[in-house]
């Protein structure tokens, strides 16, 4: 727990008490707990080591007290700057800026101009988010006033606890916390230290009047309600509830009750009115009784009463003259009345007459009698009849028969069957003459825009009544390789109009073509790209052969004839390795085909003769001859003097590879390599081999051990040599061993004078 977020821990969290006996400090705490006094009053308290954001803060404070303090006045300001120590990012108070409103957060209340205390040129919003405020305590300058500061910038929290109880003022006002105490702000109609007095109205005693009500605070008491009302029969003069105010007066007059009253009744014409009244005139309770003079009878109620609703009981009556039935004038005649007292009354007098085409049968004239009844039978007026008509053929007759049928006003009309216009008058009417009007129609059938056949195409018809006219169907089909697109058969509708599109015939497709690889491809088509008729011819590019047909054509069954073509590379003979060589081949279109190339080489101690490489040419065959591998020669060795020459030769004579052994014949002694190699350089691998007498080799030694010679030679040979020669003189066969010549006496294929001498 950051120090200081609670009174009584061991912390160095500072606490003032604002109580009736003036300021409480609790210091750094000495014990792990110590017991905190209420003193009913208003406390402050602050975090001294911990710095928070505005929301961190007002977080620790609703954790641990009330919320952010809430600043009321400006002795608070005055009590808290001298209080509080000076901390250089100050403390943050609980008011932030809510829809643009600076507004106290613990108490949901806007900022007023009474408690404002801001420093001089703030609140600025610099860079609009300085939404919280901070307090500055002892600040050099203006200390105590308040700044706008962004709400994540880190600060004391300035802490308070609510010193009003859960439910404050008798709950019957707000709670305002005050330093070292706090005060009831009460509700209208409630007043008292906590509240506790409610405010008492004049006591309701109306007369002649019921009254019903309701004291939630005692009688007559603030916000006690009373609802008047009056008897049946009585309304009320003023409002129907009085509520008591905090004003200690009534919402309204005391109201009063008077007799409903109903509309002033009158005489009806050619009647009497005969009235008696309880209450006043017209009033409730009021009746009125109704008569008629002779010849007249009284239409509604015989007597009306004014009723608690302040209306009159049935609707007015009325005295109406004696009625005969209503007469109507003949069907298709006239009549023509006179009216003494309404229509169709006693005295009214109606005369009759017929409309054209019409005759009157009856009396012309009749009187409503007083009895109620008229004078004589109801005449009418019979139609002049015309001939019967019938239906044209193909069609229909629809007749409306007002007086009879076929008679004078009877209309009729004429329609075709579907498919069928009609030729003459739609309808006729018969005539006052008892003739028709028109002449007689008949139906026609519709027709069709002519059809053809189309492209490559055949038309084949059916006229039932009429060429191309209403039911005529018309089928379609094409010539070989041609395929019908839309419709096989068209219809004359009774629209005037073919069923369908027009078809049309359309050549055959056959899939795309395309050339082959390493080919070209020429087509012509006669009824559209790759349809039926279309010819497609290949040929292939240089060096390649066509396999397959050279053309192709598209039959009527949508297939090529034939089968696809193929551009092949021509091919070389296949080439070999010259013996004792190698062939390295690149090949482009296949394995010696057009295109490839073929290097040669040789072995180790071989030679090519002949082209390093050769082509395969578009004709099939290869450029240049066919290279051999020669082995290399080495000079023609020839047996030496008083010696034998014996040679191996695996490649040709004193070729590569060759091996020649030399000896002596008896009494000479071979100087220098018994065996040669020809390599693959073109030498022999020793200088060839001498033979001297066995006498001539000692002199040799000693001849040349006198000389310059001998500076090198006797200095290698002089003690070992010597010793050996004697005792090869004294054996023969020593000796042999002794002149043979061994390896060391020089490298492969060198003979140098030296060596030979030693030898020797």
């Amino acid at each position: 727990m950051d120090v200081g977020t609670a009174v009584g821990l061991r912390s160095a969290g500072r606490t003032w008490t604002l109580g009736s006996r003036g300021i409480c400090y609790l210091g750094i705490a000495a014990i792990a707990w110590v017991t905190r006094v209420e003193v009913g009053a208003w406390t402050y308290h602050y975090s001294d080591q911990g710095d928070y954001t505005w929301e961190q803060a007002r977080n620790y404070c609703q954790t641990f007290f009330t919320d952010l303090v809430a600043i009321q006045n400006k002795q608070e300001i005055e009590f808290l700057n001298e209080s509080l120590p000076f901390h250089g990012r100050y403390y943050w108070i609980g008011i932030r800026k809510l829809g643009g409103i600076w507004t106290w957060v613990g108490t949901r209340k806007a900022l007023t101009k009474e408690a404002e205390n801001w420093a001089v040129g703030e609140p600025n919003n610099r860079r609009s988010n300085q939404d919280c405020v901070e307090i500055y305590i002892k600040r050099q300058q203006e200390s105590g006033k308040w700044n706008d500061e962004p709400c994540n910038r880190r600060k004391k929290a300035l802490c308070y606890q609510a010193s009003c109880q859960p439910f404050p003022c008798s709950q019957r006002g707000e709670c305002v916390e005050t330093i070292g105490s706090y005060r009831c702000e009460c509700y209208p109609g409630f007043y008292g230290p906590e509240c506790e007095d409610v405010v008492q109205c004049p006591k309701l005693e109306p007369k002649g009047v019921r009254m019903n009500c309701s004291h939630p605070y005692g009688d007559f008491s603030y916000n006690s309600t009373c609802v008047v009302g009056c008897q049946e029969g009585f309304e009320r003069r003023g409002v129907g509830t009085l509520r008591c105010l905090a004003s200690q007066r009534w919402s309204a007059d005391t109201p009063t009750c008077t007799a409903i009253s109903c509309p002033v009744l009158s005489t009806p014409d050619r009647g009497e009115l005969n009235c008696s009244h309880l209450h006043g005139d017209f009033a409730f309770g009021s009746t009125c009784a109704f008569s008629c003079q002779t010849g007249f009878v009284l239409m509604g109620p015989e007597s009306r009463e004014c009723t608690v609703t302040g209306t009159w009981t049935g609707d007015a009556p009325r005295c109406q003259a004696i009625s005969c039935p209503v007469l109507g004038a003949p069907d298709r005649g006239e009549l023509n009345c006179s009216h003494l007292h309404g229509d169709f009354t006693f005295g009214s007098t109606c005369a009759f007459s017929c409309q054209t085409g019409f005759v009157l049968t009856g009396p012309e004239s009749r009187e409503c009698t007083a009895m109620g009844t008229w004078t004589g039978d109801a005449p009418r007026c019979k139609a002049i009849s015309c001939p019967v008509l019938s239906a044209p053929d193909r069609g229909e007759l629809n007749c409306s028969h007002l007086h009879g049928d076929f008679a004078f006003g009877s209309t009729c009309a004429f329609s075709c069957q579907t498919g069928f216009v009609l030729m003459g008058p739609e309808s006729r009417e018969c005539t006052v003459t008892g003739t028709w009007t028109g002449d007689a129609p008949r139906c026609q059938a519709i027709s069709c825009p002519v059809l053809s056949a189309p492209y490559q195409g055949k038309l084949n018809c059916s006229h039932l009544h009429g060429d191309f006219t209403f039911g005529s169907t018309c089928a379609f089909s094409c010539q070989t390789g041609f395929v019908l697109m839309g419709p096989e058969s068209r219809e004359c509708t009774a629209m005037g109009t073919w069923t369908g599109d027009a078809p049309r015939c359309q050549a055959i497709s056959c899939p795309v073509l395309s050339a082959p690889d390493r080919g070209e491809l020429n087509c012509s088509h006669l009824h559209g790209d790759f349809t039926f008729g279309s010819t497609c011819a290949f040929s292939c590019q240089t060096g390649f052969v066509l396999t397959g047909p050279e053309s192709r054509e598209c039959t009527a069954m949508g297939t090529w004839t034939g089968g696809a073509p193929q551009c092949k590379a021509i091919s070389c003979p296949v080439l070999s390795a010259p013996d004792r060589g190698e062939l390295n081949c690149s090949h482009l279109h296949g394995d010696f085909a057009f295109g490839s190339t073929c290097a040669f080489s040789c072995q180790t101690g071989f030679v090519l003769m002949g082209p390093e490489s050769r082509e395969c040419t578009v004709t099939g065959t290869w450029t240049g001859d066919a290279p051999r591998c020669q082995a290399i020669s080495c000079p023609v060795l020839e047996a030496p003097s008083r010696g034998q020459l014996s040679c191996s030769h695996v490649h040709g004579n004193f070729t590569y590879n060759s091996t020649c052994t030399f000896s002596c014949e008896e009494g000479f002694v071979q100087m220098g390599a018994e065996v040669l190699q020809c390599a693959a350089t073109g030498n022999w691998t020793r200088r060839p081999p001498v033979c001297a007498e066995d006498g001539a080799v000692l002199k040799q030694v000693l001849a040349y051990s006198s000389g310059t010679a001998l500076g090198v030679a006797s200095l290698v040979l002089s003690g070992t040599l010597i010793a050996l020669l004697v005792k090869r003189l004294s054996d023969r066969e020593e000796k042999k061993k002794l002149l043979n010549p061994t390896s060391d006496l020089g490298s492969p294929g060198t003979f140098t004078n030296a060596a030979y001498n030693a030898n020797l």
